[in-house]
């Protein structure tokens, strides 16, 4: 039986993103045989939207009237940068969007699609991600959403997002695979040529220090962080000629750059490894040495878990030839 799947195509939408959510469920419609299409593929508008009987070939339907009740709801892209004033356009979307999701219905946003996500509150105390150069007037606007900004795409229970440009191609992918399984997934990434791999996008992301503030003590530990990653043992090391207590320190620098010292170090000696990695002959465990980790054990594992491979991999990977 096909998933009803239900594409809103709100105010400001981005075209692009409407092209390539339908492409690739099209696709895998047409690599299923004929009488077993997993998708029902519906378009979904405001009533004072509508000025035709038909959009992109698919009859309209007014979320005000009908009484679909879909398995799947995609949220797009949006064109503009003032999310306000696109949330103020598309509010009536989000009581629908609650509704459905009430009765089972999972939902999934891509790109800047996240805001108007966000906006209905379902993505409360929930993972999400969104375009890298939005992160930060989505966190001001939506705090108690869990940002991944690293990452391409997250799936949280019967909630996705994806974050810009391709990210919009490995979510749909994902999707393809939960609803028509791996022999299609794979013939849709040949397609589009989408690395099957990149579901977690953390390998491809690179660590950009926040220094866009007027805080001169986080300055400071920014600073000794980032010149003396490679000797610091402990961070009290380098704390202790700073005028406020550890405890402070913490707060205000979580608060300033959006992760803890601790996070920070590691992500400094994580992107100094990938360079070396990148760049140079040296052995792994020079590396290991020159970015300041003791216990190689324990580089391994942060490594692994902040790029989603292993060093060996990530060379061979991503090595300048």
């Amino acid at each position: 039986m096909s998933k009803k799947v239900g594409l809103l195509v709100p105010h400001d939408y981005k075209l692009l993103s409407i092209a390539a959510i339908l492409e690739v469920f099209e696709t895998a419609n047409k690599l299923s045989e004929e009488n077993k299409k997993p998708f029902e593929i519906m378009v979904f508008q405001l009533t004072e939207q509508i000025n035709q009987e038909r959009l992109f070939g698919y009859e309209i339907n007014a979320i005000e009237t009908s009484n679909e009740v879909l398995d799947l709801i995609l949220i797009p892209a949006f064109t503009t940068d003032n999310m306000s004033e696109m949330i103020a356009k598309n509010k009536n979307f989000i009581p629908w969007l609650k509704k459905q999701h009430q009765s089972g219905a999972e939902l999934a946003s891509f790109c800047t699609g996240a805001f108007l996500f966000a906006a209905s509150g379902l993505l409360n105390e929930k993972l999400a991600t969104t375009h890298v150069d939005a992160c930060s007037a989505f966190t001001k606007a939506f705090p108690l959403v869990k940002l991944k900004a690293e990452e391409t795409l997250t799936a949280d229970g019967s909630l996705y997002t994806s974050g810009g440009s391709t990210s919009t191609f490995h979510l749909l992918i994902l999707l393809v695979q939960k609803y028509c399984g791996n022999e299609i997934a794979v013939q849709i990434a040949k397609i589009f040529s989408i690395d099957l791999n990149r579901y977690k996008q953390s390998y491809f992301s690179t660590f950009r220090p926040n220094h866009l503030h007027n805080d001169t003590l986080v300055a400071m530990l920014q600073q000794k962080i980032e010149s003396q990653y490679s000797t610091i043992e402990k961070l009290e090391e380098i704390t202790k000629d700073i005028p406020t207590s550890a405890r402070n320190m913490t707060r205000r620098f979580k608060q300033v750059t959006g992760i803890p010292p601790i996070e920070y170090l590691q992500n400094i000696r994580v992107e100094s490894s990938k360079k070396y990695l990148e760049q140079t002959q040296l052995s792994i465990s020079e590396i290991i040495e020159k970015t300041g980790y003791n216990d190689p054990k324990a580089f391994r594992k942060v490594f692994f878990k902040m790029v989603g491979m292993k060093p060996i991999e990530y060379r061979e990977k991503f090595r300048v030839q």
